[in-house]
Formats: C-alpha cells, structure tokens, sequence
C-alpha cells in the first residue's frame, strides 16, 4: 500500500485562468503556467515515486513533462476532469445566470457528469495508487484532484467542494497511523 499520494493540479491556462469550466476542452498551459509547472520539479525530485499517472489531456500532460515526469507516467483515462457537459467552457457566474442556484458538488452538469459519476472514476484511480508501493504521483485537474483526495479521507464526491486546489499546486495524501489523512495542501513552488 502507498505510504503516501502526491496529486498535481496542472499549471494555469487560459480558461482556469478567467474561471471557465475546463472539462474535455484540451487546452494548453499559459507561459506562466509552463513556468510553475517547471518549478515543481525540485519539489518532487527524489521521492520513490513507484506509480505516476497522468490525465491524457494535454495541460495535465505538459505539467507532467515539464516536472520531470514524462517519461515514466501511464495515462489514465479515469483522471480526465469533470465533464461539465452543456456548462463546458461557462463561468460559475454564467450559470447560475440561467440556473441561479447551481452547484457543482449537488448538480453536477446537464449532459455532464454528475457527483456520483465522478465519484466511481476517482475510486478507480485511487485503488490504483493506493496499491503502488512506497510512493504515488497524480497529475490531473482541479475538480477531479478534490474529489480524489476526499474520497482519500472516506468522503462522497461532495467533500471535495471542500478543498481548494490552485493551479499548479500540489497535495499530499498521507496517513496518521491507520488513519487517511491530507497531509499537505496547495503547495506552490
């Protein structure tokens, strides 16, 4: 079993950057995002990283490849960000325009994913990391990185409304004895 997790939100881009839902929309980092991305790479070097997954979506990819990572992470579908359906690529203001009392972590999206959705996909990947020996790594996104790590400490998909995760930040799932816990949290270069 891990001893612990690390999960890597990829660095800004051009939509996290002005707070539109980036589901399946494959985007490129910022330059400033590319930088961040390249200054996790101390952060991260030298721990016995046994298990590196990575969303196939490019942002997550290049945040990857750019920490030092490309050339032993697997891709795995199941760490594709949250799909917002009819919401992709709307702010959280654009929505509830139309739908004032929209939330995320309740609704999921229409012709999206709901919370119960996710929820099964980031309980796949995390009996993946979970089962990787010594130390895992995890590159991926926001909403789907915050459902992971609640999921980490025994929540629904619903807790995850609970952890704010900045672009190119990193988490660190751990334990206290037999207890999952967040070890670390929004760590930045």
């Amino acid at each position: 079993m891990a001893d612990r997790v690390f999960i890597v939100r990829h660095g800004e881009t051009e939509w996290s950057l002005s707070g539109r839902h980036t589901g399946r929309t494959d985007l490129p980092l910022t330059e400033r995002g590319r930088e961040r991305a390249s200054e996790l790479k101390p952060l991260l070097a030298g721990h016995p990283f046994s298990l590196v997954l990575c969303s196939p979506l490019l942002r997550a990819r290049e945040t990857c490849e750019l920490a030092g990572f490309g050339g032993v992470a697997e891709l795995d579908d199941d760490l594709h960000e949250w799909d917002y359906g009819d919401y992709e690529g709307l702010t959280t203001a654009e929505i509830r325009a139309q739908r004032p009392d929209w939330d995320l972590w309740r609704d999921g999206c229409p012709n999206g994913e709901t919370p119960d959705e996710i929820q099964v996909r980031a309980d796949r990947v995390l009996a993946r990391l979970r089962a990787a020996e010594r130390e895992a790594l995890a590159f991926a996104h926001g909403h789907i990185l915050r459902v992971l790590s609640a999921r980490w400490i025994e929540l629904t998909a619903r807790g995850g409304a609970r952890f704010q995760l900045s672009a190119g930040a990193i988490g660190v799932l751990g334990h206290e004895r037999e207890t999952a816990t967040i070890s670390e949290w929004n760590l930045t270069p």
